[in-house]
């Protein structure tokens, strides 16, 4: 869940993104500034205190894949203290990209794994419910033993054994 620093900072890039044309672009620049910051390693560094803040974003310009603009994000990021914010601003920018091009994320959570058939049925079923273009991922998780999970923004729809098999538990006890 991004925090409300997290979805200013998101909400910001969208905008400058939006005026000058380049979603794509931002989109693969907050995707390299987040895989950089992920790395636990480098994130110790860049927000370890007794650095000097100007030595921290040293560290990072002319880094491979870093283009000025992503630099400069990066050195922003450094600066305000908000490194552990990067994965939460690129889904935050990612949710603003896919409202605006009327796309949906979608999760398909299955015991098992999938055939590309049933993905696309999945996919193009929801696509017509939603009226959306929907990008679908599956997870496969053998503890729902069976069924699917389908998750899509906000909503969830558990249709899982496992789920069904404990709201039977609870009917039990309670009778």
């Amino acid at each position: 869940m991004a925090t409300a620093a997290a979805r200013r900072y998101a909400k910001a890039i969208f905008e400058l993104a939006v005026q000058d044309n380049e979603i794509d672009e931002w989109s693969k620049r907050l995707a390299r500034v987040r895989e950089l910051f992920a790395d636990d390693r480098v994130a110790a560094v860049l927000t370890n205190p007794t650095i000097a803040t100007v030595e921290r974003e040293q560290l990072i310009v002319g880094l491979e894949g870093l283009d000025k603009e992503a630099t400069n994000l990066a050195r922003l990021l450094i600066e305000s203290r908000r490194v552990n914010d990067a994965e939460a601003i690129n889904e935050e920018f990612q949710r603003l990209s896919d409202d605006a091009a009327g796309r949906v994320r979608a999760t398909a959570t299955t015991a098992v794994e999938l055939s590309t058939d049933v993905r696309d049925d999945i996919r193009r079923d929801l696509s017509e419910r939603l009226n959306k273009d929907v990008r679908l991922s599956v997870v496969v998780d053998p503890r729902i033993l069976g069924g699917l999970r389908l998750q899509f923004g906000d909503h969830v729809i558990d249709a899982t054994v496992a789920t069904r098999l404990a709201q039977l538990r609870r009917r039990l006890v309670m009778n």
